[in-house]
């Protein structure tokens, strides 16, 4: 499996490297990413045929979050800059699974990943959350807000050679602030119910409060689960090899 690596300063850049993953997977080797984007609020195709969209854009921009737009549906995320996103790309065609069988091969993945690091995570997300899906993490222990708030969203782009599942990962305790404070108004321009006390965290769930290292853990488990072989060819995302 290839692992991409590296930072970018905006988060135009940022986004350039999924190309690569596809690339790669497209070639018949899978391939992984796990980074902390810069800050900045990603809306979806869903959110852009919204009434609200221009006033959610102007309600992020207004809390300090740059805006981006995404080629794929869903509905907006915020990343603060230490905020997780993940991205598996992995072949399509000739038997190599289904989209549901893609997301639940990534979701009992990050959720074991999560698990290994000490974090009390299952599957499904409180009412009212942010990016709303089916396929999601949350914190173990009810389904009140606070016991329960979402860690983790899943969604999946899906080519005749290579799909790409991603996701973003909401690590430290000190994210679910400012992360529910930008949502709130953004979801609330665009009609989109959003309980601020929905957003929880791996450290809420009992891990650790570290996003380099929970990064790196996922990582591995991608690298070693049933979409890697444990061999891994690590890929600066300049072109150098690392």
């Amino acid at each position: 499996m290839r692992v991409y690596r590296g930072e970018f300063a905006t988060p135009a850049a940022d986004r350039e490297p999924t190309a690569d993953l596809l690339a790669s997977a497209a070639e018949g080797v899978p391939a992984v990413r796990v980074t902390a984007p810069p800050r900045q609020v990603a809306f979806g195709r869903r959110d852009a045929r919204e009434p609200g969209f221009e006033a959610a854009k102007r309600a992020a921009r207004d809390a300090g979050f740059p805006v981006v737009e995404r080629d794929v549906g869903g509905r907006a995320v915020a990343y603060t800059g230490s905020t997780l996103s993940f991205g598996v790309a992995v072949p399509t065609g000739d038997g190599r699974g289904s989209i549901d069988s893609r997301y639940e091969t990534a979701t009992a993945t990050l959720r074991d990943a999560l698990g290994g690091l000490g974090a009390d995570v299952v599957r499904g997300e409180p009412s009212a959350a942010f990016c709303p899906g089916d396929h999601s993490l949350r914190v173990a222990g009810g389904e009140n807000a606070t016991a329960g708030g979402k860690v983790a969203g899943l969604a999946q782009r899906v080519r005749a050679d290579a799909a790409l599942v991603a996701g973003v990962l909401v690590v430290s305790a000190a994210d679910s602030g400012p992360i529910a404070r930008v949502t709130d108004p953004v979801y609330d321009a665009l009609d989109v119910p959003f309980d601020p006390e929905s957003v929880g965290s791996v450290a809420g769930a009992g891990g650790p409060d570290d996003p380099e290292a929970v990064a790196r853990a996922v990582e591995a488990a991608f690298v070693e689960g049933p979409w890697g072989d444990g061999e891994r060819r690590n890929v600066r995302v300049d072109g150098a090899d690392g």
